[in-house]
């Protein structure tokens, strides 16, 4: 049987920025819509404006009512937002804000339904979005409260090819950083991220690298002992539930001697202390990931770019990434339910029988001889 295309939910983000642009950019390669099926929740009229304004040949969309529809080989849109809306390139307007939650709460209800199997979300304006549905700092809070469930959290992590960062802390202000470390919120995202790691990037026994939270790692507690009282002290009971994690690394020297090459991946504190090292390591071809979630949501780990927005200067390569990483913890997430449901059959060399293997499913070889 011919296995299924994976249905790839995209919210077209904000309609002033980058977003369409490195969606479009991103589709002019045909040969994506046959790797999934690629559904845009969005506009097919404001993609048309992105299109003209900048200069590009035409992409050919499908446009369809309801996510049941999506043709294959396809782009795929389905219009969710008002024919009124107005683009206004490279300005924040509330009206863009509307138009990028329309496109959220559509593709989210679609994930609910089962119709759509992963979702890929361009950038948004953290402050036009707001209003009574949507009242968080970012995507990922407003995933965790949509998907996350009762005492399911959600983590952060930025990644490429050679580093994933994840965050104990995301969207606060840098005030409340040091309060918000705790032993427990440590140990949960050390959990989280050590589960993720597992099975949504097939690492057998992940090592995590964990930062301090001052400067120095506190220097023995000179400048600071939240590493001594609260970082260890979590690590050290995750290692006992069977988490390896190593640290807690000053972050200057960790990042700028390369030492999180050696890594899985590494827990930051705080948002700047982790994503600032990472963008300048990469930002071409980032991806923000959505961990600990019963859905896949990626993004590209850029932001809207209203200062080179229309100018046909962006870059798509983040957004390509993002997809391909949605396609792939998609797969590895089956594939390591598959084998958490059906493990292997433990079997054993019986001394007696001339190294005839036993299977212990069976009741008649309850009793083997066991070698080393």
């Amino acid at each position: 049987m011919e296995e299924r295309l994976i249905k790839v939910g995209i919210t077209h983000g904000d309609i002033n920025g980058i977003g369409y642009e490195v969606i479009l950019k991103a589709f002019s390669d045909i040969r994506l819509a046959e790797l999934c099926t690629p559904i845009i929740y969005g506009s097919s009229k404001i993609a048309a404006y992105h299109r003209k304004a900048l200069e590009m040949p035409a992409v050919n969309m499908n446009t369809i009512t309801d996510a049941e529809s999506a043709g294959i080989n396809r782009i795929n849109i389905i219009n969710c937002v008002d024919d009124e809306t107005k683009v206004e390139l490279t300005k924040s307007t509330p009206s863009a804000g509307v138009a990028a939650y329309k496109a959220i709460e559509a593709a989210v209800a679609d994930v609910k339904r089962g119709v759509i199997d992963v979702l890929l979300t361009a950038p948004i304006n953290k402050n036009n979005i707001q209003n009574e549905d949507f009242h968080f700092p970012g995507h990922t809070e407003f995933f965790e409260s949509a998907f996350g469930g009762v005492g399911r959290k959600a983590l952060m992590i930025l990644l490429n090819q050679n580093i994933r960062v994840a965050l104990v802390t995301g969207h606060i202000p840098l005030a409340k950083v040091a309060e918000s470390i705790t032993k427990e919120s440590v140990m949960q995202k050390l959990k989280i991220f050590n589960q993720s790691l597992i099975q949504d990037f097939g690492i057998v026994r992940p090592r995590i690298a964990v930062l301090g939270l001052n400067p120095h790692a506190g220097d023995a507690g000179f400048l600071g002992d939240e590493e001594l009282t609260i970082i260890t002290p979590a690590m050290l009971e995750m290692e006992q539930r069977g988490v390896s994690s190593f640290g807690p690394y000053a972050a200057d020297g960790f990042f700028g001697s390369g030492a999180f090459e050696k890594f899985d991946g590494v827990l930051a504190m705080y948002h700047d202390q982790g994503l600032a090292p990472f963008k300048a390591l990469a930002m071409e071809d980032g991806v923000n990931y959505t961990a600990g979630l019963s859905v896949v949501r990626t993004s590209p780990a850029h932001g809207t770019a209203y200062d080179i927005a229309g100018k046909n200067e962006a870059s798509e390569e983040s957004f390509r990434q993002a997809l391909y990483l949605a396609l792939d913890i998609y797969r590895n997430r089956a594939i390591y339910k598959e084998i958490s449901q059906n493990p292997m059959r433990k079997q054993y060399f019986d001394k007696s029988s001339d190294n005839v293997k036993l299977d212990l499913t069976k009741e008649e070889n309850q009793d083997p001889i066991i070698t080393e």
